[in-house]
C-alpha cells in the first residue's frame, strides 16, 4: 500500500543517503532540519461529535490509508463497545490498511475536592490504558480536568479556556489532586508500556508553566507531554517552545473552511524548526477542526503537514 511505499523509499533514502556519505559535514542546524515525522490523523478529524456517518472507526481507518497518512490516532470517547474483541478487530482492520495506531485520546478530570470523583476518573483512565495496551497503542493523551464553573463549552471558549476555581478552593488545591492522581497512575502506565501524555487542554493545561509543573512533579518517563498546537490561543510560539523538549505527541490543528469555535493562523514551518530543535522525531497527529467537508479539508492539511514534517 501507498504507507508502506513511502516508509521503504524513506528508509532506503536513508541508507543510500549514509551510504554515499551524504550525512557528512552538516551541522547542527542542518541536522535539525533532516528529520522526518511520521503522520497521522485523529480519528476526531472525521467523527468531531457530531459526523455519525464517521463515528465507526473502521470508517475512519479506511479514509486515512486512503488519503495517505501513516497512522490514526483514536478518539476513545468514539469507541462504541470497549471489550477485547471489539478492540482486536479494529487493530486488525487497522494493520491490514497498513496504518500503525499511534495515539489514544482520552478524557479524564481532577479538578475536584471530591475524593471519590477523583477516583472514578482514576479507575477510568487505568481502563483507558487498558484498552490502549489492547490496541498495541504507545501513548494516551491525559488531562488535568477542569473546574467545571463554566456554563458550558462555549462559554469556556468565550473566555479563552480560562475558568473560575470552584469556590473555597484554589489552584493549589488543584495541583495537589492532579499530581496525586498521576503519581497513582504512573505503575498501572509502566506495567502496560503506555506513555501517558500530559495534554495543554484547559483547567491547569492552559499555560505550559500548568503542564511542566504536573509532569516534572510526577518526574516519570511514564508522563510526559502530548503537545496541542492550537490550544495556546495567544503568542503560541514561545508556549510551544516550553514543552517541546518533553513532548511524546504532536497534536496539530488545522482549521480549513473557519473553526467551529476560533480560527488559528498557525505557522507550521515555524512550529516544525521548534519541534525539530528540540530533537522531536515522533508522531504528529492532525486534528482538523474546520468546518469545511473533511474528505477534502483533511487531504489538503496533510499536505501542508507533509511539506513541514514529513
Amino acid at each position: 500500500m501507498q504507507t508502506f511505499d513511502r516508509r521503504n523509499f524513506l528508509k532506503n533514502g536513508a541508507v543510500l543517503a549514509g551510504g554515499l556519505g551524504l550525512g557528512r559535514g552538516m551541522d547542527a542546524a542542518e541536522t535539525d532540519t533532516a528529520i522526518s515525522n511520521s503522520i497521522g490523523v485523529s480519528s476526531y478529524s472525521f467523527w468531531a461529535f457530531r459526523r455519525d456517518e464517521f463515528r465507526p472507526l473502521e470508517t475512519c481507518l479506511d479514509h486515512a490509508a486512503e488519503m495517505g497518512f501513516d497512522g490514526l490516532e483514536i478518539l476513545q470517547r468514539q469507541l462504541v463497545e470497549t471489550d477485547s474483541a471489539t478492540l482486536q478487530k479494529i487493530k486488525r482492520h487497522a494493520f491490514l490498511n497498513g496504518l500503525d495506531l499511534m495515539g489514544f485520546s482520552t478524557h479524564q478530570g481532577f479538578l475536584s475536592p471530591d475524593k471519590e470523583k477523583r477516583q472514578k476518573n482514576v479507575d477510568h483512565t487505568i481502563d483507558c490504558l487498558e484498552q490502549a495496551y489492547q490496541l498495541g497503542i504507545p501513548t494516551m493523551r491525559v488531562n488535568s480536568g477542569r473546574w467545571g464553573t463554566s456554563k458550558d463549552f462555549d462559554d469556556l471558549m468565550a473566555n479563552k479556556g480560562e475558568e473560575k476555581a470552584i469556590e473555597g478552593y484554589s489552584e493549589e488545591d488543584a495541583y495537589e489532586w492532579v499530581i496525586e492522581a498521576y503519581e497513582t497512575l504512573i505503575p498501572e502506565a509502566e506495567k502496560r508500556g503506555v506513555v501517558m501524555g500530559l495534554e495543554n487542554h484547559w483547567g491547569l493545561g492552559r499555560t505550559p508553566e500548568g503542564v511542566k509543573r504536573v509532569v516534572d512533579a510526577v518526574k516519570s518517563p511514564w508522563l510526559q507531554v502530548t503537545l496541542d498546537t492550537g490550544n495556546f490561543l495567544e503568542d503560541p510560539y514561545d508556549r510551544l517552545g516550553q514543552l517541546a523538549p518533553q513532548t511524546v505527541l504532536l497534536q496539530a490543528k488545522t482549521y480549513v473552511g473557519g473553526g467551529r469555535w476560533y480560527s488559528l493562523d498557525l505557522d507550521y514551518e515555524r512550529i516544525a524548526k521548534i519541534m525539530h530543535e528540540a530533537k522531536f522525531g515522533g508522531w504528529v497527529s492532525l486534528e482538523f477542526e474546520g468546518n469545511a467537508d473533511p474528505l477534502t479539508a483533511i487531504p489538503e492539511s496533510l499536505t501542508l503537514l507533509r511539506k513541514h514534517f514529513g
